[in-house]
C-alpha cells in the first residue's frame, strides 16, 4: 500500500506533499518516516517531520485562503462592513447635529442635515469652527454613500450566493443571517430554532441564566412576516419563517436549485397564522 507512496515527490514542493498527505490511506499503521527515507523524500526521521509540518501548514493555509475567498464569506465581509458604516454614520450624524445646533441655532438630524451643512446651506461663517464642522458633515455624507454602495453590492450578490434564502428573506436579511451564522454552510447546518433566534444571543443568554423570558425571534423580526404580524402571533410567525429559511439555506448550500414553492408555502402558512389567531398547525 505504501510502496512508491513518496516516489517522485519533490521534497521542496509543499503543495504536492500536502495533496499527497491529504489523499494518503492505509489499512494499518505504517512507519511513514522510514518509508519517506527509503523513497529519498527525507534524509531522516527529523527531516520527515519537518517536511510533514511544512506540508500540513501549507494545506491549512490553502484551505483557509479558499474558504475566505468563497462567495458567502465575501458577503459576510460586506454585510459586516455595511453595519460598521451604518453605526459610524449614525454616531457622526448625531455629533454633527449637536455641533450644528450649538453653532447655528437650527435643529436638525440625520444624514440630510449633515448634507445641508456640507453643501453650505446651513451657516454663513467661514472661520475655523465652521470649516471643521463642514468637514465632519462631509465625512458623514461619504460614510452614508459608502453604506448605500455596500447595500447595493449585497443586493446584487446575495441572490447569486443564496437564491432561495434571498427570495424568502430579502438579500440584506439573508446576508445578515449568513454573517451571524459564520457562513452559508454553517447556517445550513443550524436547526430552525437556532435560525429563529440568531441575533438575539444576549436575550437568550439572559433567559438561560434565569429571570428573563425566552426570546421568540432574533434578527428575523425585521421581516415583514414577523414585524407585521400581531404581537400575540409573532412567535408562530417567527417559527414558520425560520423553518422555511432553514430549508432554503440547506438547499442553497447543498444543491443551489431554485425552489419557488418555498415562497408560496411560506405565504400560505403566514396567511393561516394571521387568520387563525396564531394557529400554525
Amino acid at each position: 500500500m505504501t510502496d512508491g507512496w513518496f516516489a517522485g515527490l519533490d521534497p521542496d514542493d509543499t503543495t504536492a506533499a500536502a495533496e499527497r498527505i491529504a489523499g494518503g490511506r492505509a489499512e494499518s499503521p505504517e512507519d511513514w518516516p522510514a518509508e519517506a527515507v527509503d523513497a529519498g523524500f527525507a534524509e531522516d526521521a527529523d527531516d520527515y517531520y519537518d517536511r510533514l509540518h511544512a506540508a500540513t501548514t501549507a494545506a491549512t493555509e490553502a484551505a483557509v485562503t479558499e474558504r475566505e475567498r468563497a462567495d458567502d464569506q465575501q458577503l459576510v465581509h460586506a454585510v459586516r462592513a455595511m453595519a460598521d458604516c451604518e453605526r459610524t454614520g449614525n454616531e457622526l450624524a448625531e455629533r454633527v447635529a449637536e455641533w450644528g445646533s450649538s453653532r447655528y441655532g437650527e435643529a436638525g438630524s440625520g444624514v440630510g442635515y449633515a448634507r445641508r451643512i456640507a453643501d453650505g446651506e446651513v451657516g454663513a461663517d467661514d472661520d475655523h469652527s465652521d470649516r471643521a464642522l463642514r468637514s465632519l458633515a462631509e465625512q458623514v455624507v461619504d460614510v452614508a454613500e459608502e453604506t448605500d454602495d455596500l447595500r447595493a453590492y449585497i443586493e446584487r450578490t446575495a441572490p447569486a450566493v443564496a437564491p432561495n434564502l434571498s427570495a424568502l428573506a430579502g438579500p440584506v436579511l439573508a446576508a445578515r443571517l449568513i454573517s451571524l451564522a459564520g457562513g452559508l454552510e454553517s447556517l445550513a447546518k443550524q436547526p430552525s430554532g437556532t435560525v429563529q433566534v440568531l441575533g438575539a444571543e444576549d436575550a437568550l443568554f439572559a433567559h438561560l441564566r434565569g429571570g428573563a423570558p425566552s426570546p421568540k425571534h432574533g434578527i428575523i423580526f425585521t421581516h415583514e412576516y414577523v414585524s407585521g404580524t400581531r404581537r400575540e402571533e409573532r412567535g408562530s410567525a417567527a417559527r414558520a419563517l425560520a423553518g422555511k429559511l432553514s430549508i432554503a439555506a440547506r438547499i442553497d448550500h447543498y444543491s443551489g436549485d431554485r425552489r419557488p414553492d418555498l415562497e408560496r408555502e411560506l405565504d400560505e402558512r403566514i396567511e393561516r397564522i394571521r387568520s387563525r389567531g396564531g394557529d400554525d398547525a
